[in-house]
This record gives C-alpha cells, sequence and structure tokens, in this order.
C-alpha cells in the first residue's frame, strides 16, 4: 500500500507542492492495478469535445493521457492551478460498480479533488 511519505512534521507543503504529490500517488496507484498503459490512444481519441473525453477514452485513460500530464504541466510552468476542480463524482458514475480498481482509484481522486475545496486552501 502506498503512503504520502513526503509529509515532514513542521514543514509547510505549497498547494503546488501538495498536488504533484498526490498526481505521483495516483500514477503509482494506477499502474499497482495494471491500468497504467504502454502506448498512446490513437491522435484522434484527443480531439474529442466531450467532457474527460467519455466518448473517446476510458475513464482510467483520460487520467493517464489528459489529467495528469496537463496538471503536471501547469506545476512545471507555475501557472495558476483550477480554482474549481472535482473529477471524482464522473468517476463515481462512469467507473462500474464490480470494478476491481473502483473503491482504491475513487480514495486518490477524493483526495486529489480535496486540494481543491475551499477547506484545503
Amino acid at each position: 500500500m502506498l503512503r504520502a511519505s513526503l509529509i515532514i512534521p513542521g514543514v509547510y507543503m505549497t498547494q503546488h507542492q501538495r498536488v504533484r504529490e498526490q498526481l505521483h500517488l495516483l500514477e503509482a496507484q494506477l499502474r499497482e492495478q495494471n491500468l497504467w498503459q504502454t502506448s498512446a490512444p490513437a491522435a484522434s481519441a484527443f480531439e474529442s469535445t466531450q467532457p474527460f473525453c467519455m466518448d473517446t477514452l476510458e475513464p482510467f485513460e483520460w487520467l493517464q493521457w489528459v489529467l495528469i500530464p496537463r496538471m503536471h504541466a501547469l506545476l512545471d510552468g507555475q501557472q495558476p492551478l483550477p480554482q474549481a476542480f472535482a473529477i471524482a463524482p464522473y468517476y463515481e458514475i462512469a467507473l462500474d460498480a464490480t470494478h476491481p480498481s473502483r473503491d482504491v482509484m475513487l480514495v486518490h481522486l477524493q483526495q486529489l479533488d480535496a486540494l481543491f475545496s475551499d477547506e484545503s486552501a
């Protein structure tokens, strides 16, 4: 089981640092659950106009090929992060209740969402 071991008592982490750490944990969980892909989907899959590319990508593909790289790009460029952010509700609906990785992935997505809530500021 993965744990957030980068948190050191008495050391303040910025939102950017917390988001980056959560993205790394999310990627590690995708790998651990054997959901990480080695080949990117066809370029046309990224041309979707639907939220989460729901008509062209599977939910976990969107995390790997869209969310994680885009968030890292924002962080690397020291750009402002989204003000309102919640992807876990989509995954609660998009993932079949019997999917073996559903519960563990929802926990990680909820933790990511929490970094963008008013309470985490």
